[in-house]
């Protein structure tokens, strides 16, 4: 008997999980495949920490890491933004019902060698900046949480689409110290190209920062509790509720055209046949060109991070000017307080776009921050990103996870697929039966 599917999903990652219950929770007939015996893809969660170990072929681990089975190891740990776009995703398909968050506990930005925190009150913008300087960036807060793209009247002067963010800046004479801590630790940019661009995405970041530290106070910031391993399995329930199939631990032979359009997927001797076909680059290694690379390293750690006020979570960045680099360094730092790791221990990972030939001493001014290490684990990974959009032969293929600790780039990634897959935008029109609780860790 033939098996025919609207959409064949090839991998569990995120992307892909979540596209799968979009397109599910739509009315189409889905078929979802994963070669692994397990849901995430790159960005998996392992557990117990002995499998994160031979995963790296590392002899352990020591007694002191506690039981195993309590640790949660995310291999590509992000943080969302409380009023992004994934939190957006998750009320909008009612996610949320099957997952905890907490509040991430601080937000820390790396200036002449210390680490400061990312101002959430008045008070602490006073220690990051002096009087002058924090007077003139409340009256650019001010400007951005008033702005609004279809209101020419919240411009003041300003052409969004056509003034830079350097000139916005330079309206309201922000020192450089300034410029860089709202560039990279507020609107998240990467890298100082921003500053030469149009100002209207760097508005939107600064506002996005802005509305998500209101819902929460101590950072913008928030995990789920178990770690990032639940969201595509959260999403994977959303799609089977819907009517979607899953077969896990399955090889995938071979994608069949016909007249350059996908027609099916041979998978152990089994034809399925679809319509469309969404997949991660690692089923579509012809079909995808590398534009870059990324090292991530893994740390397990017995103590909170030195100058983070003992929090049990943060996020810290190292902006690029700060080491003479193209681009930012970034940490992530969760604990047993999210039931990821044993009592007392701390996972934090330091991730960065490789720009020489020497990786781990690009990450060292990072790993120097988080010393003593109990235990690193570090990986290179190429990111990859499709060569077409897919029209012609409606194969989909998501981009690669890129080295930043947050959800934004991941969500525009995302829409962007949505998009080319449906020929619609994706809305979000959030349930009222389900929205986000999150219990704040302090």
């Amino acid at each position: 008997r033939m098996q025919e599917y609207d959409i064949i999903v090839l991998g569990t990652g995120l992307k892909e999980c979540i596209l799968s219950g979009l397109m599910s929770q739509s009315g189409k007939k889905v078929l979802h495949i994963d070669k692994n015996p397990y849901h995430g893809g790159e960005s998996a969660s392992i557990s117990p920490l002995e499998e994160l170990y031979k995963k790296f072929k590392v002899r352990g681990p020591a007694k002191s890491m506690g039981r195993g089975k309590e640790w949660n190891v995310d291999l590509i740990p992000k943080f969302f933004l409380a009023h992004g776009q994934l939190v957006k995703i998750l009320v909008h398909t009612e996610v949320t019902r099957y997952l905890d968050f907490k509040v991430v506990e601080g937000s820390y930005v790396y200036k002449a060698g210390k680490l400061h925190k990312v101002p959430a009150t008045e008070e602490e913008a006073q220690n990051l900046m002096g009087m002058f300087d924090k007077r003139r960036f409340r009256k650019l807060l001010l400007f951005t949480l008033n702005f609004d793209v279809r209101n020419p009247r919240t411009y003041q002067d300003v052409d969004p689409n056509k003034t830079t963010t350097r000139d916005l800046f330079c309206r309201y004479d922000l020192g450089l110290d300034v410029m860089e801590f709202t560039g990279h630790a507020i609107a998240l940019h990467s890298s100082d190209s921003y500053l030469d661009q149009p100002c209207v995405e760097t508005i939107r970041r600064i506002k996005l920062y802005s509305e998500s530290l209101s819902r929460h106070n101590t950072s913008p910031y928030l995990y789920p509790v178990y770690g990032l391993g639940e969201l595509p399995q959260g999403f994977a329930r959303l799609s089977a509720e819907y009517g979607g199939t899953f077969l896990l631990n399955r090889a995938v032979d071979e994608i069949v055209m016909e007249n350059g359009k996908v027609n099916a997927v041979k998978s152990e001797g089994k034809l399925f046949h679809c319509k469309q076909l969404i997949c991660d680059p690692s089923y579509v290694p012809n079909r995808v060109r590398k534009v870059g690379r990324v090292i991530r390293v893994i740390c397990l750690l017995n103590h909170p991070v030195k100058n983070t006020h003992e929090t049990n979570s943060c996020q810290i960045i190292i902006p690029q000017a700060q080491l003479n680099r193209k681009s930012d360094i970034y940490i992530t730092v969760v604990s047993y307080a999210h039931n990821v790791a044993s009592d007392g221990m701390y996972i934090a990972t330091v991730s960065t776009t490789i720009e020489t030939s020497d990786p781990e001493k690009e990450v060292h001014p990072g790993l120097e921050l988080l010393e003593p290490i109990a235990q690193k684990f570090v990986s290179i990974s190429n990111l990859l990103v499709p060569n077409e959009d897919g029209k012609k032969s409606q194969i989909f293929v998501s981009r690669s996870c890129d080295a930043t600790n947050h959800f934004e780039s991941e969500c525009e990634d995302i829409k962007d697929l949505y998009r080319r897959i449906t020929g619609a935008e994706l809305c979000f029109r959030g349930s009222q039966r389900h929205q986000l609780d999150c219990e704040c860790t302090m």
